[in-house]
């Protein structure tokens, strides 16, 4: 069996936890499967990085040296506890290398005063660099082949754009497999930094954050595997945020479809992208529990269960709403083109979309901290008001989603969604439906989010799936 095994940083936070995701690894490798890991940063390394980063452009180094000193400590220990004497000595030189080429990094930052998208994808770089040698360390110290690689060394060559780099899929999939399938073929596990990428000069990019899971796929289509584990620690996805609705299921089967639904509207068990790489291939993701892992967790795949109609119920708060009116917007084409045109062009990214049938008005959904760039753009845009008269805002609201295949075409569904929510006693601000009619989603106050996604998981009964 080969197989791509991918571990986040929850399951690489220190030694105890890169200690039992090695042990998952070193269970298949043993007895003969073909497997490709790939780590996450140690959990919360990641910030500190973006933290040193801002810390040398404005100058303040002491703070820089203090966060990386930790670093370093903090690298050595876990290799301390994980590595056998010889294996020690080669994974301490590696961190100590990488701890004194991030500190040159951060120096330059601090003598130009600049911190360049480019500069910032190296800096980012380090804390999956740094961490993929403790997994290698722990794998041989189990008696596991292994080899530790970036993204990269092995292939996965991405476009130019720095802190967002997308993945050159066909050249990618010739490297990738030039590269790795002799490794594999010699009984070897290679630990691949998950999130990063080169460009086609040679120059670190990254895939953007939560890009780990988008890397195991990368591989996992490239080499062909039969499945993808990512490993986490919960036994699944589920039928609603837990911290939400106590009583929220482990969904058995998800399609593809469903599951990239589900990802753009809050779930945060996968990045978006994920299911893109091996959705044609038709190769299954499992999300799996390392700490129960005799539980098959969730298997995504081209066809869900269609007899749950509703499969779950997911939430994204954090959000505004922006509502461009004016009569001056009927009939006039150009108006929406000029006003996404000027939200696209200062980054701002709109997370669902409503226009009224009169086309008088059009509202948006944004993240909080784009509002007000968002704001000043479309007022300098329309300046004249000729056009757009009215600019509002509604902030600190949030959008609820309900997910399944089961629903294209199911007489009821929106009427027994939106019954629950007048029974939760919520207003809604906002509707939307994809015409793929695998969602609905709809906006309300952020302060009603928990007794929404309460209500409608009761409603839809996922609560006894």
């Amino acid at each position: 069996m080969r197989l791509v095994m991918k571990f986040g940083g929850a399951l690489m936070e220190d030694a105890d936890q890169i200690a039992n995701s090695a042990k998952l690894v070193a269970e298949k490798a043993l007895k003969d499967n073909e497997v490709v890991v790939t780590v996450s940063a140690m959990s919360n390394v990641t910030d500190d990085l973006v933290s040193m980063a801002e810390s040398a452009r404005i100058g303040d180094m002491e703070k820089v040296r203090d966060v990386l000193s930790a670093l370093e400590k903090r690298h050595l220990d876990a290799a301390r506890k994980l590595c056998d004497e010889k294996t020690l000595k080669e994974v301490t030189a590696r961190v100590q290398k990488l701890i004194e080429t991030l500190s040159q990094c951060l120096t330059g930052v601090f003598l130009l005063r600049e911190l360049t998208p480019r500069s910032k994808d190296l800096i980012l770089s380090f804390g999956e660099r740094l961490s993929a040698p403790l997994m290698w360390g722990a794998l041989l110290s189990r008696g596991v082949k292994s080899i530790a690689l970036t993204g990269g060394e092995v292939g996965i060559i991405t476009d130019s754009t720095y802190g967002n780099a997308k993945p050159l899929l066909n050249i990618t999939e010739v490297m990738v497999k030039d590269r790795l399938l002799p490794i594999l073929k010699a009984g070897v596990v290679p630990v691949v930094t998950g999130f990063i990428g080169q460009d086609e000069n040679g120059v670190i990019t990254t895939l953007g954050r939560g890009g780990s899971d988008y890397t195991a796929t990368i591989l996992a289509s490239s080499l062909d595997v039969d499945e993808v584990w990512i490993w986490k620690d919960v036994d699944g996805i589920m039928t609603a945020d837990p911290k939400l609705v106590e009583n929220a299921k482990t969904i058995s089967t998800l399609s593809y479809a469903e599951v990239m639904e589900m990802a753009y509207f809050g779930a945060k068990v996968l990045h978006p992208l994920t299911v893109t790489p091996v959705q044609e291939r038709r190769i299954p993701i499992r999300i799996r529990s390392a700490y129960n892992p005799s539980n098959l967790g969730t298997l995504i795949k081209e066809k869900g269960d269609n007899k749950v109609i509703v499969k779950a119920v997911t939430a994204i708060k954090d959000l505004s709403i922006i509502t461009t009116g004016g009569a001056g917007m009927i009939g006039i084409p150009s108006v929406v083109s000029r006003v996404f045109s000027t939200l696209a062009q200062n980054n701002v990214n709109v997370v669902m979309i409503s226009q009224s049938s009169s086309q008088a008005n059009i509202s948006m959904l944004i993240r909080n901290n784009d509002l007000e760039r968002a704001l000043k753009a479309l007022k300098v845009e329309f300046r004249n008001g000729d056009l757009i008269k009215d600019i509002t805002t509604i902030p600190k609201v949030a959008v609820v989603a309900i997910v399944g295949e089961g629903m294209r075409g199911m007489k009821g569904i929106a009427a027994k969604l939106f019954t629950a929510v007048a029974n939760a006693g919520v207003n809604v601000l906002m509707i939307s439906q994809g015409s793929s009619e695998f969602n609905i989603s709809f906006v309300i106050q952020e302060e009603d989010v928990k007794k929404v996604v309460t209500s409608i998981h009761e409603s839809f009964g996922l609560d006894k799936t």
